[in-house]
């Protein structure tokens, strides 16, 4: 038995990182956007093991990928005897913030929950994405959620309206960025921790009812500090972008990936051309019309 599957990626509209948990992880505060930029699973049932092949051959095809130990951790739980192909078609880049691996190792649990006659149940499924990592969860499904705990509290929050119909301009230099190294560093930066709770709520009602310049004004996103000062480039991007026609534009999760929103697709093709003749080679430069369409299976 096999079966193929599309895994989207995602931005941070709103990453607040309000301090430590006593378990060492981060507590956070999120508000995540479904991005329609996809990898691509086929996902096949065989006799013994578990094999991954991935088409980038940076990419790890062992217990270090996230859809390899989704596949170890389900066999487990659900005491499956026989084995798992994963192949993984990359086009969400690595270490660009965009949570293409956490997709992936979500993706790998719904396809073999399915495979496997829906073997486990949801709150199975849901212990084990928060194991493999913080936004794993949001991965489970595809809309705008807000994201709390270490991330595994996630709560769907319907039509953002103001960003219907916008477009989203993905912008990633040629270098990518250690999620577990921008949270060490961040403990360097402690005005980017004393932004208090509550703002994604504030965040969701005034995308959804406010003004333009009331909702883009509650962008945030704490690892911009400690990413900024160690990779100004990054930095250099948003600020291009917010000077050359985006209506605002974000550090996506733990970089290395901007994102810019304009209001439409011709102000967005303007500003990829621009960053295209004004900047050194870039791994990433693409338009996405908001808010896509998410089918997996």
């Amino acid at each position: 038995m096999k079966l193929t599957l599309k895994t989207h990626c995602k931005i941070n509209l709103l990453l607040n990182v309000v301090g430590h948990r006593a378990d060492g992880f981060h507590e956070l505060e999120m508000l995540m956007m479904p991005v329609p930029l996809f990898d691509k699973l086929k996902i096949e049932l065989t006799r013994t093991g578990i094999e991954l092949k991935c088409n980038k051959a940076s990419i790890p095809n062992d217990s270090k990928n996230l859809a390899y130990k989704a596949a170890e951790q389900f066999k487990a739980k659900a005491q499956i005897s026989g084995g798992i192909r994963i192949n993984l078609e990359k086009n969400i880049p690595a270490e660009a913030g965009l949570g293409g691996g956490s997709g992936n190792a979500a993706g790998t649990l719904l396809a073999l929950n399915k495979l496997h006659g829906q073997a486990l149940n949801n709150s199975t499924l849901q212990e084990i994405a928060c194991s493999l990592g913080s936004d794993v969860p949001f991965f489970m499904q595809n809309h705008p959620a807000i994201a709390k705990g270490r991330g595994e509290t996630i709560n769907p929050v319907g039509k953002l309206n103001l960003l219907e119909g916008k477009s989203l301009l993905l912008v990633r230099p040629q270098f990518g960025i250690s999620t577990p190294w921008a949270y060490k560093k961040l403990s360097n930066f402690p005005a980017a921790k004393n932004r208090p709770l509550d703002q994604a709520n504030d965040l969701v009602l005034a995308l959804k009812k406010g003004s333009l310049n009331e909702a883009y004004g509650k962008l945030y996103n704490s690892l911009e500090l400690p990413v900024f000062n160690k990779f100004p480039l990054i930095k250099i991007i948003k600020e291009y972008a917010l000077n050359h026609g985006a209506e605002c534009a974000l550090m996506c999760g733990s970089g290395s990936t901007v994102f810019a929103i304009c209001s439409n697709t011709k102000e967005a093709e303007f500003l990829s051309e621009s960053f295209e003749s004004n900047f050194a080679p870039l791994s990433m430069n693409k338009i996405i019309t908001l808010p896509g369409e998410f089918n997996p299976f």
